[in-house]
């Protein structure tokens, strides 16, 4: 099954810049792709020939250690493309896996003729190259809260990165499982929890089942100036 138009196509920073003929050559190979909750769209150490757009749902990239434990390194939301990386792979495997967190539509495309196309196309080519530097930088970033600052800095940094820029009131709404936000800012659920009821008490967030009302954004924000740093991250992790 095809996406319902060009259009469409364009609207994904990877093929904004291509021409007619090459994004009917993208549209030969599309696939849509639809999954239940629960289902994976690849798993870890399977051979990786196609990249993805998600239309709709949720997906977590997770590994599993040897014990069963699960690590979310990502979770992605629609609009955003994955595993375009493989492109530049070519017989490589998808270091993660990819599970449906609620029911989802998947746009996959095939590697291969994508990489053909960028070798005619040096601005698409330079825009993957950006895309990817960017998420590299945020994943540096990433690496230095999770080694460096404390859970509650981590949660609060998750709950503020959400707020639009100018707002002092903020309504979140949590549209994946606790326990999966939990492992994606590496806080145990139990952990996570207590540091919901802890600023609940404190009066700097409202909880309501899965709805986090944000009174006061600004209070939010000074407060996790004060839990920054190694030692705070003992207290709390």
């Amino acid at each position: 099954m095809q996406p319902q138009s060009n259009q469409e196509l364009r609207q994904i920073y990877l093929f904004a810049k291509l021409n007619e003929q090459q994004i009917e050559q993208i549209k030969k190979d599309v696939r849509l792709i639809k999954l239940d909750g629960g289902e994976f769209l690849f798993k870890h150490g399977q051979t990786a020939k196609r990249f993805f757009l998600l239309r709709e749902g949720h997906i977590k990239l997770l590994r599993s250690s040897l014990g069963g434990d699960e690590k979310v390194f990502e979770v992605i939301s629609p609009g955003q493309t994955f595993a375009e990386a493989m492109i530049f792979m070519p017989d490589s495997s998808y270091p993660v896996t990819a599970q449906a967190i609620s029911k989802c539509s998947v746009l996959s495309f095939e590697s291969k003729t994508f990489a053909n196309i960028l070798k005619e196309s040096p601005d698409t080519c330079f825009s993957l190259i950006s895309h990817m530097s960017q998420r590299l930088h945020m994943w540096i970033n990433e690496i230095d809260q999770l080694t460096l600052q404390s859970a509650t800095y981590r949660l609060i940094n998750y709950l503020l990165y959400q707020v639009p820029e100018g707002c002092n009131y903020y309504k979140i709404e949590f549209l994946i499982p606790k326990h999966v936000i939990a492992s994606r800012l590496s806080i145990q659920p139990e952990t996570f929890s207590r540091i919901l009821n802890s600023l609940n008490k404190a009066e700097l967030i409202r909880v309501d089942a899965r709805t986090i009302y944000i009174d006061n954004v600004d209070r939010l924000r000074l407060y996790s100036l004060g839990n920054t740093g190694l030692n705070n991250q003992k207290k709390c992790c």
